[in-house]
């Protein structure tokens, strides 16, 4: 049984024939981790250029040099799906990273609301753990990472041919499939609110924009990172690339 390649995202354009410098943690994960040598195969991949297959021409301990030999996978193009939350405590946020890129987000935006818990974001972790995922699941896609953004000012700067769909622990508790399913398809966006919900004035505002979808996700409360699943799965399965 062919042994399963390792994924690496790079952010090098790829080609046949290119040499690519690998970053020097991803040399010492190959080299002092993994056990590689020169001349074993890797995949590689950077979100636009599709999959590759290389072969290691030089391994060291802090540099590695891959040459590409053949495309294994031509990109594909993901939802147009962003993904909105309240941060959340550390762990719990790396989990919904990870998942929401899974789940195919295009954009991670973390959304600072009144009863945000954790303001500070940081952006580098939130990029590396949606890297993870995707080297990880065999996705061509890598979510962008944005600054924080107070929600009154996302509002005001939001393109209206985005939906945004937000879960509404308010919301009349009828099929969210039904709800999904009575939009046209057009660029979509989440968002996932903090652990002790909107304040009544920021909830009041989301329902006045026309551009705004509020869904329920049910009679049972959730946690923000099991909320983001939900929803997510919802929405892909809707309107997204799950059809």
């Amino acid at each position: 049984m062919p042994t399963k390649l390792h994924r690496l995202y790079v952010k090098s354009p790829l080609a046949a024939g290119a040499e690519i410098a690998l970053e020097a943690e991803q040399a010492h994960y190959l080299g002092n981790v993994l056990r590689l040598k020169a001349g074993d195969p890797v995949l590689l991949f950077n979100g636009a250029d599709g999959e590759w297959c290389a072969s290691l021409t030089a391994l060291g301990k802090k540099k590695a040099i891959a040459t590409i030999e053949n495309q294994t996978r031509p990109q594909e193009r993901g939802p147009d799906l962003h993904y909105l939350f309240a941060p959340i405590k550390r762990g719990r946020l790396d989990y919904m990273a990870q998942k929401a890129t899974e789940m195919g987000a295009s954009l991670l935006q973390p959304v600072i609301t009144r009863r945000t818990v954790a303001e500070r974001v940081n952006t580098g972790r939130l990029l590396a753990n949606a890297i993870e995922a995707a080297e990880q699941c065999g996705i061509l896609n890598v979510p962008d990472v944005a600054e924080p953004l107070k929600l009154d000012r996302l509002l005001a700067e939001w393109d209206a041919e985005r939906l945004l769909i937000f879960a509404d622990e308010a919301a009349p508790a009828a099929s969210p499939l039904e709800t999904l399913r009575a939009e046209a398809p057009r660029p979509l966006a989440v968002l996932i609110g903090p652990e002790g919900g909107f304040e009544p004035e920021e909830r009041a505002r989301l329902l006045r924009q026309p551009h705004v979808l509020p869904i329920s996700l049910g009679p049972r409360v959730m946690r923000a990172d099991t909320a983001a699943v939900a929803c997510l799965a919802l929405v892909n399965a809707v309107l997204g690339d799950w059809r």
